[in-house]
């Protein structure tokens, strides 16, 4: 079968944009009818940084920033990057005339969206979130396919052709076993494993309260704490001023930041973390009951709404940010791997709610809107 289908990717700011995005050119650079994808992004965030590691894609920049919310003199300013960006993309389309374009939100997505709209070019969006953002509300109407990650996204959305996927993750958490995971992080196959993560950046909040409780949790299981790249060394300081003997513990692992996250995902029973839709899905897909702190922080309060979700659903326990302090994190932790029941319960759950793969259905889908 010859490769003669182009793609035009986007979704960046965020990471929750970013890597659902990614994880769709993975799945398309394997499809047989490939020919082209480029990828459409802003060239100071992330996904063109992530964009290196795929030679084959081509970046296409637009520049674009989040829309002010307030109409201040950066509003129009805004304003006017937009409509520039805009004809960018319409230019891009015009240029390189793809088959298919998908894009999973974020402000980025805005100038190839309203241009495959004022052209006619079809376009399906998968928005990530449990509530879904401005750019995926005002594309949705016009799209082809509406993806969503979330079920409740289907009552925001407005759509006559809207899925809920879920959201893709990588191939590697298909194919690692736990097993395997744990011989890469050379932890004994018998032990419980306690994950406690807070993304790239870290979560200062689940850092304090683990460092006080690390030394008695490594008592009763392996404990893995991500404390993020930039809070790596003080919280290294300050377990070595209450615990110096911590380096020692071989029940204990503390890294700044794990760059293939299905090991320790996979390794773990139980994970302590943020609500960002990325990591609930890579959660949810390693079979892992949680203890979710939502940052309160997040645009549209969606972390706590993502949580809350998970919650209802019996999936994960919900721990507010100014609440997650060392007793009520040890209360939470000791009721799930202490009862065996809890531990079943939570997890017959989340086999309720993975799919087996969301990147193959999406691909597939994205290919039927071809004109």
């Amino acid at each position: 079968m010859s490769k003669d289908k182009t793609y035009f990717i986007s979704g960046g700011g965020t990471g929750g944009h970013i890597y659902p995005a990614f994880t769709i050119v993975e799945k398309l650079l394997k499809d047989v009818d490939t020919k082209k994808i480029y990828f459409i992004g802003n060239k100071n965030n992330l996904e063109f940084e992530i964009s290196k590691n795929y030679p084959e894609v081509e970046f296409l920049p637009v520049n674009i920033t989040g829309m002010p919310r307030k109409l201040t003199p950066a509003f129009f300013k805004w304003t006017i990057q937009l409509i520039t960006a805009f004809f960018t993309a319409k230019k891009y389309l015009k240029k390189y005339n793809p088959d298919a374009i998908f894009t999973t939100g974020g402000y980025v997505s805005a100038p190839i969206v309203l241009a495959a709209r004022a052209i006619n070019r079809p376009y399906m969006i998968h928005d990530c979130d449990s509530v879904p953002g401005l750019v995926s509300k005002i594309a949705a109407p016009y799209a082809k396919i509406v993806s969503v990650a979330f079920e409740n996204s289907k009552n925001i959305l407005k759509s006559n052709n809207i899925i809920y996927n879920g959201n893709p993750v990588r191939e590697a958490f298909f194919t690692v076993t736990k097993e395997q995971a744990r011989n890469k992080l050379n932890i004994e196959q018998n032990k419980t494993v306690i994950f406690a993560m807070g993304g790239s950046q870290g979560a200062k909040t689940i850092n304090n309260a683990m460092i006080k409780i690390l030394k008695q949790l490594s008592q009763i299981a392996y404990v893995i704490l991500q404390t993020g790249k930039k809070n790596y060394e003080q919280v290294c300081a300050e377990l070595s001023s209450i615990y110096p003997e911590y380096k020692e513990n071989k029940n204990i692992l503390v890294a700044p930041y794990f760059d293939e996250m299905v090991y320790p995902l996979k390794a773990s029973d139980v994970v302590i973390a943020r609500a960002g839709s990325v990591s609930l899905t890579e959660i949810l897909q390693c079979n892992l009951p949680s203890i979710l702190v939502p940052y309160p922080y997040a645009a549209q309060d969606h972390q706590r709404k993502n949580a809350r979700e998970m919650t209802n659903k019996g999936v994960s326990l919900y721990l507010e940010d100014a609440e997650c302090n060392e007793n009520n994190l040890l209360n939470m932790i000791s009721q799930i791997i202490t009862d065996e029941r809890t531990l079943n319960t939570m997890r017959d759950n989340i086999s309720k709610l993975t799919k087996t793969n969301p990147a193959d259905e999406i691909v597939k889908q994205l290919k039927s809107i071809m004109q």
